[in-house]
């Protein structure tokens, strides 16, 4: 048992150091180097690029590029200069991601539901923003506490061998999934949903458009879970939240458009 409190102790002021803060503003959990992080996001897309065909489409591929030269250009100076790398990948679902180490893929699926380039640069806008804000090594450090915690209790429980114990640690392993991990995925997606519409806007895509894209996901998309065993917000409050936005935003492309942004790409 003093075994277990140790250990649970040791995971808790490793936590305690582990804090820093997003471009947000809200603290976040990072135990692990951007460097080490941006590597493992650099493996991770090598791994996919050789599981997944890329699309042999050169002139859809030059658009999705061109799009996110447009994004990418709108970021701060530590997030522009990493190796950027977009990849058009031959798949039927509506997707795209952005791996740390600035590697962006794009499902061909996609571009039936983005119907415009706009509507496009909200998507990528978007997933541009989790590496913006440290949101891949955030959930690798959540991830690695959960586990920490969860081998603290078990000791714990180990040492006391009675039922309200294996309670507690089954108990226990709902709640890191429910209580920690999932709305913190939940506040990952909206912190992007926020930084993704301005970055478009300040490229001088119509930030309206990213409404528009979300309605059309949202048609193409089967029933949405419950939100609080949720990833990801729903199509509804993702739009909402987005409309609250507009007037700030549209603002902001005014100005961009006026210095002759975007450069289009199509």
């Amino acid at each position: 048992m003093k075994l277990a409190i140790r250990t649970l102790a040791l995971v808790c002021a490793f936590l305690l150091t582990a804090c820093a803060t997003n471009p947000a503003g809200r603290n976040t959990l990072n135990m692990i180097p951007a460097s080490q992080v941006n590597q493992m996001g650099l493996a991770a897309f090598a791994e996919y690029k050789t599981k997944k065909r890329v699309a042999n489409a050169p002139r859809e591929q030059a658009y999705v590029e061109c799009v996110s030269r447009n994004l990418i250009a709108q970021l701060p100076d530590q997030q522009r200069s990493l190796p950027w790398e977009t990849v058009l990948f031959d798949d039927e679902t509506p997707n795209a991601f952005a791996l740390p180490g600035g590697k962006i893929g794009v499902h061909t699926g996609l571009l039936a539901v983005a119907q415009s380039e706009d509507q496009l640069a909200s998507v990528i806008g978007h997933e541009i923003a989790h590496v913006w804000y440290g949101h891949g090594g955030e959930r690798v450090s959540q991830q690695f506490a959960a586990q920490a915690a969860s081998a603290a209790v078990n000791a714990y429980a180990g040492s006391r061998q009675d039922g309200n114990s294996q309670q507690v640690v089954a108990l226990l392993g709902l709640g890191a999934q429910v209580g920690v991990l999932l709305p913190f995925s939940r506040k990952h997606e909206t912190e992007a949903d926020v930084a993704g519409a301005r970055l478009m806007a300040e490229a001088g895509y119509a930030p309206g458009e990213a409404v528009a894209l979300w309605e059309n996901m949202a048609r193409a998309g089967g029933p949405n879970v419950p939100t609080f065993l949720s990833s990801h917000p729903n199509n509804r409050q993702r739009i909402e939240g987005l409309q609250r936005m507009q007037d700030e935003l549209s603002q902001i492309a005014a100005v961009a458009q006026a210095a002759g942004r975007p450069k289009r790409c199509r």
